[in-house]
């Protein structure tokens, strides 16, 4: 220490301190922000706060006596964007203002009840303008001249409906192959389809096209991207983490998704309601199950979408996606329900009570005018079954008349477009195992019998009043009907345990056109024109615990998908082979027989009996035809 001391008093280390201030003509080129930005990101800002408050402009007027009703509407209908901390409702004369102030805990939450709240229907009289309290200084500063909005840059999807000009009128049908690795886009041809577009690992999971054919849409982990135009170019993208399930309006203006991994008490998102154009989410809703999927079936033209839970039915109006008339119908014991595909008409059943029998009743929308009820006695089950253009509606009622054992079915026939809506009814005597409406007219087929007797019967509305018999065919093999989208032709199938036996029937003279057979088929499909069926095999054999279920169907599926690839890759080398030997052993056959042709002429004596012309009127010519053998081979592996 001391020898430290002596240092310091050390006469070598006696000089002038040096100075750190800048020199006069020094420039500090140095900001705060470079030296403090994670101290300045803390300092409290002017306007915290102000950017999580919206104001709700069109609230009724109401005194103290109906406020705290007001407040609890209020909250139920803002508090699905984020919490609100914060609500003041101003007040003259003991009435509110009519516009109120909500503040959010943050920015982002504030901004969800903005897009999704703004143009809310409370009740005729009120719809909701919500706004941001921070655009209002925007809005003060509104110039009084008219300003030239700036012009947004357009983008060019291209042609969204570009396959309706296509000359031969082809149709579009995609096709996920290599295990889910690669998807195709074909356009179809009567000889070999034609690709469009082609991708790898294009979806996750599957593909679903929108009822008009204008969007596809593919499956992601993180949701939804939707398709269109000649190039497939991406038009929107929806997130919904886990999305497992979708389904579109008929007007192709929403699409409803489903995720199992996103639901909460507080915010409803295991299905989501987003509009397609602009991509906004328009409402979130709760959901246990998605076992009987769509849970929403929409009305024709999009305007309204309804669902069904215990006695009750809620439907809702869009755009707001509100419940029509803020109230939903109380139906004690509601089975089911359906939309007319024609008109904003829902019809639903009720099953019997004690002594109030069943009913199925027609109700217009959204007047909720009950235009047609109808009783029905003794009822075991319905199936509502509608006409294509909504002209007709099948009620297929089973009962079980007192006094006579079994099941009876009758067919109730609605005649829509008629007077007070008449009924037809036609008994069946043996049980039901199909029917289906023929799309663009007023016949019906039905399968009936049991196996190995099952027949099929098709019946004709006629403008009379009167259902006729056509035709019945007898001994059937089929447990299926599909129409073609044109009507007048059909096909009866039998599908996985009739072994895809196919019957082509022409309902014009009911005549049976042509009998094949694609075995073990389980799936028939139409093409849009009517000109073409595509019939296909799929087939679950695993068995999985339920609590696994998740975890081992994604694997299995992947294995059965890759062992079914490599097996159908080497069956076609294979068959390749197999064909180059028999062209080199037919070749050398020919060659062989033209060798000996000398030879054979000379045995003959000068005779040549190669060509068949030269003697034809003493041949006769017997075709005798027999089944060799079948081998089907998936498209995607050739």
């Amino acid at each position: 220490m001391q020898d430290t001391v002596d240092m310091v008093d050390d006469t070598e280390y006696d000089e002038e301190e040096p100075s750190f201030s800048d020199p006069e003509d020094f420039e500090d080129d140095v900001e705060d922000e470079e030296l403090m930005e994670d101290i300045l990101k803390e300092k409290p800002q002017e306007a915290d706060g102000i950017d999580s408050v919206v104001v709700v402009d069109n609230v009724p007027q109401v005194g103290q006596e109906r406020l705290e009703k007001l407040k609890n509407v209020i909250h139920k209908i803002f508090s699905k964007f984020g919490k609100i901390t914060t609500e003041f409702y101003p007040e003259t004369d003991g009435l509110t203002r009519g516009y109120i102030f909500l503040e959010y805990g943050g920015p982002s939450q504030a901004l969800e009840a903005v897009k999704n709240a703004d143009g809310y229907k409370l009740d005729k009289q009120h719809t909701f303008r919500v706004n941001l309290f921070t655009d209002f200084d925007k809005y003060m500063n509104i110039s009084d001249e008219w300003e030239t909005p700036e012009k947004q840059p357009f983008k060019d999807f291209g042609n969204m409906r570009h396959w309706i000009e296509d000359p031969d009128c082809r149709d579009q049908y995609s096709v996920i192959y290599e295990a889910g690795e690669r998807t195709v886009i074909y356009n179809n041809e009567a000889k070999e389809p034609i690709v469009s577009e082609e991708r790898s690992r294009w979806t996750e999971t599957y593909v679903r096209w929108s009822p008009k054919g204008t969007y596809l849409a593919t499956f992601h982990q993180r949701g939804i991207a939707l398709w269109g135009g000649e190039k497939f170019k991406q038009i929107q993208r929806f997130s919904h983490q886990g999305v497992s399930l979708i389904d579109f309006s008929p007007c192709e203006r929403y699409v409803v998704t489903f995720s199992p991994l996103m639901d909460t008490k507080e915010d409803p998102q295991a299905i989501i309601i987003w509009d397609i154009l602009t991509g906004h989410k328009k409402r979130g809703f709760h959901c246990e199950s998605a076992a009987h999927w769509p849970i929403f079936k929409w009305s024709h033209d999009g305007k309204f979408f309804a669902r069904m839970t215990t006695d009750t039915l809620s439907i809702y109006e869009a755009p707001s996606m509100g419940l029509l008339d803020k109230k939903s119908l109380k139906i004690s014991g509601i089975k089911d329900f359906s939309w007319s595909p024609g008109d904003n008409i829902i019809t639903f059943w009720v099953p019997e009570d004690k002594d109030i029998p069943a009913r199925v009743t027609l109700m217009q929308i959204p007047t909720r005018l009950e235009i047609r009820v109808r009783n029905l006695f003794n009822v075991v089950d319905c199936k509502l079954h509608w006409q294509r253009n909504g002209d007709y509606l099948c009620v297929k009622v089973d009962r079980t008349p007192k006094g006579t054992p079994g099941v009876v079915t009758n067919f109730e026939i609605f005649r829509m477009r008629e007077k007070q809506v008449p009924v037809d009814v036609v008994e069946m005597k043996e049980g039901i195992i199909a029917f289906a409406w023929e799309p663009n007219g007023s016949k019906f087929a039905v399968l009936h019998g049991e196996s190995p007797r099952i027949n099929v019967s098709f019946y004709h509305v006629k403008n009379n009043g009167k259902i006729e018999l056509s035709k019945t065919f007898d001994k059937q093999q089929a447990n299926s009907i599909f129409w073609s989208p044109q009507g007048q032709f059909l096909v009866l199938a039998g599908l996985r345990s009739m072994n895809g036996a196919l019957a082509f029937v022409d309902t014009s003279d009911c005549t049976m056109m042509n009998i094949a057979e694609h075995y073990m088929a389980s799936d028939v499909e139409w093409d849009p024109t009517g000109r073409f069926l595509c019939t296909s095999v799929s087939w679950w054999s695993h068995k999985i615990i339920k609590k696994d279920l998740k975890k081992y169907s994604k694997i299995f599926e992947q294995k059965d998908r890759l062992s079914q690839t490599k097996a159908s890759k080497e069956l076609v080398d294979k068959r390749r082979s197999m064909m180059d030997d028999y062209r080199s052993f037919r070749e050398a056959a020919q060659q062989t027989y033209q060798d000996q042709k000398s030879a054979r002429l000379e045995l003959r004596g000068g005779m040549d009996s190669d060509e068949l012309d030269s003697n034809v009127e003493d041949w006769e010519e017997e075709t005798i035809e027999f089944f060799i053998n079948e081998e089907i081979i998936p498209l995607g592996d050739l």
